[in-house]
């Protein structure tokens, strides 16, 4: 089916998905992307694809997604990309963003509309809140970088309702249901396109005892931390036996 109006999403796994839990899509997640795609397709001019995979670095982001992406001729490109990069033991933050320029010029070629994102503020987070420095110059950069291109941003730093920690999965690295619903009505709304989203009310915070609090931190560091590093000490990723979940263009309809 041809569509005049083409979404195409790239990145890894803030783009795929991930803490979105939906058992019945591709990867079992449906995340911010989908969930726009789906106001976008009321419109049945409007494909979409989603080319993202967790785990991806910058380099593989270029090497796997840009190409296809580019043959796909989009209309409207969502970019975000390098929080995996940023988060490994060091980085040349300036050559990562030279390669992250490169990949905006080509797709700013197409004519594509293009919304670019600033990496989240972490400084809530014991063990990510140290990358904070590295997030900080990322995100200027990929300003400089939207005003060079005419590229839209999604300010993903300051949008302070993400420093809710009830709007995470429990992995605390991704965000849950209601965060991803929030991203997509703020995605939306930079591309000043009503949204008819509504985001879960998120139920009331509860104190914890601070034995509470360890014995969650100590599950936490047992099920996600520890297998998060020991992946980046082998070189192993959790996406890499995966495809893109919408490698063509489909057209999704609105679900609840």
């Amino acid at each position: 089916m041809e569509f005049a109006k083409r979404f195409v999403a790239l990145g890894d796994s803030f783009t795929e998905g991930m803490g979105d839990a939906d058992p019945l899509r591709p990867h079992q997640v449906r995340g911010w992307a989908d969930r726009v795609a789906e106001e976008l397709c009321a419109d049945p001019e409007w494909g979409y694809a989603n080319l993202a995979i967790r785990g991806k670095k910058i380099g593989q982001v270029l090497a796997e997604q840009l190409p296809a992406a580019l043959a796909l001729k989009p209309t409207l490109v969502t970019l975000y990309m390098g929080g995996n990069d940023i988060l490994r033991p060091s980085v040349d933050i300036d050559d990562l963003m030279l390669k992250y320029r490169d990949a905006v010029a080509q797709l700013a070629a197409t004519g594509a509309t293009l919304v670019l994102f600033t990496g989240f503020d972490s400084s809530g987070s014991a063990i990510f809140g140290k990358t904070r420095g590295r997030t900080a110059i990322y995100n200027e950069a990929v300003r400089e970088i939207a005003d060079e291109f005419g590229a839209v941003v999604a300010d993903y730093w300051r949008w302070r309702e993400f420093r809710d920690w009830r709007y995470w999965a429990t992995d605390r690295l991704h965000m849950n249901a209601a965060g991803h619903a929030l991203m997509a009505k703020k995605v939306l709304g930079v591309l000043e396109h009503d949204a008819h989203i509504e985001v879960p009310e998120l139920s009331a915070p509860v104190a914890k005892t601070r034995l509470e609090r360890l014995r969650e931190d100590a599950a936490w560091t047992r099920g996600h931390l520890a297998p998060w590093v020991k992946r980046r000490l082998t070189g192993k990723s959790s996406g890499d036996s995966l495809s893109p979940r919408y490698p063509g263009y489909v057209s999704l309809a609105v679900t609840s």
